[in-house]
């Protein structure tokens, strides 16, 4: 293949005169004579070069097991919740770092890219479960620079999504709403958008008092849904990388109409997918309408205080094995609701169950791998 002899291709040379690109051997004695004098390149060299470029130095086994780890994460994530589950996300993470720092052709890198992002993705929504911001800021981060780096627009929407997410918990809305917008330039019509429309803009501008750009972003997200072919049934998961159900949807119009303080529409859009929600596996989605719901009980003209607190401690009992932040901060201000009324049984039973909940919150999860934005 090389014009040279077996002699010559075997034969014994000094190590000094050895070149060896990663996983050849090349011989260099006698190069010059061999190229007849031209200015040309040690063909071995040439070929083993060729060769280094093109290989992984990843296990193609160790990518399938980083993506079915993914899939597993988001299939169990509702059922066991961040605390159990962030701990091997964190481990997938780091795996595909270490191979990331190994070397890749163009071709591994994008894959790496992708199943990186998604994992990091994972955490930035896990860490604002836990409340952890800055460390949800911060993966959130990872996931937008490697998604930016390799064109996945529905996987940067994504993430977007989810700073928006983690921003909405820190009461900042105006950041939140930006952030959901940024998401929605990028693909308008990407289902992505449903989720930065119902999730991201709507929540964030009725917590600011703009009704009419929620009732718009609302709507949008409605219209987009109806467009789209490919909905998940049901209500999705919180947390999939899948655009969001048309069920899950409604139940971010409940929270937005609530912050609205618009109780009507929020009965109404409650009870449009209350069947969807008892059958649903996501103890969360039934908590947080149930406790959007309750306070909407009692903002009504004719309070009903014992129904509110039932659904209220119904919150609390189904979600004290994974307690989250988005419920703490709904089971709160209906705590803040019922204030006036906290001489009555019921509202101090719920006060009552809301402390020992509140504590359960508290993790030992410590999120010290959260990529720092100057290291990417």
């Amino acid at each position: 293949m090389f014009g040279m002899s077996v002699e010559r291709l075997f034969e014994t040379v000094d190590d000094a005169h050895l070149i060896s690109p990663p996983g050849t051997v090349a011989l260099a004695q006698g190069v010059e004579s061999h190229l007849g004098g031209h200015d040309l390149d040690d063909p071995l060299q040439v070929v083993g070069q060729a060769i280094a470029l093109t290989t992984s130095q990843s296990n193609p086994a160790l990518l399938v097991m980083a993506e079915e780890s993914i899939h597993s994460i988001v299939d169990r994530y509702e059922a066991l919740g961040p605390q159990r589950l962030v701990g091997e996300a964190r481990l997938v993470r780091r795996m595909l770092h270490v191979m990331l720092a190994g070397h890749q052709p163009p071709r591994m890198c994008a894959e790496l890219f992708g199943l990186t992002g998604r994992v990091a993705g994972l955490l930035g929504y896990m860490a604002a479960n836990l409340g952890v911001m800055d460390a949800a800021r911060a993966y959130c981060t990872e996931a937008e620079l490697l998604a930016r780096e390799v064109g996945d627009v529905p996987l940067e929407m994504w993430a977007l999504g989810t700073r928006s997410y983690a921003l909405y918990y820190e009461q900042r809305y105006a950041e939140a709403d930006a952030a959901a917008r940024a998401g929605i330039t990028l693909a308008p019509s990407n289902a992505q958008a449903i989720r930065l429309l119902a999730n991201g803009r709507a929540r964030a501008l009725a917590r600011m008092g703009d009704r009419r750009g929620a009732e718009q972003a609302i709507g949008q997200a409605i219209e987009l849904s109806e467009r789209e072919p490919s909905l998940p049934e049901g209500m999705s998961p919180c947390i999939a990388f899948a655009p969001y159900s048309m069920a899950r949807s409604l139940s971010n119009a409940v929270t937005a109409h609530l912050s609205l303080d618009d109780s009507a529409q929020v009965l109404a859009y409650a009870a449009q997918i209350n069947e969807l929600v008892e059958l649903s596996d996501s103890r969360w989605s039934r908590a947080l309408v149930g406790l959007d719901v309750a306070t909407a009980l009692v903002r009504h003209d004719a309070p009903e205080i014992g129904q509110a607190m039932a659904l209220g401690r119904s919150a609390l009992r189904a979600t004290a094995e994974v307690p989250i932040q988005s419920v703490w901060q709904r089971a709160r201000e209906l705590h803040e609701q019922v204030s006036r009324w906290r001489d009555e049984p019921e509202v101090g039973d719920f006060a009552e169950e809301l402390q020992a909940w509140r504590s359960r919150l508290h993790t030992d999860v410590i999120m010290t791998d959260a990529p720092a934005v100057n290291a990417l």
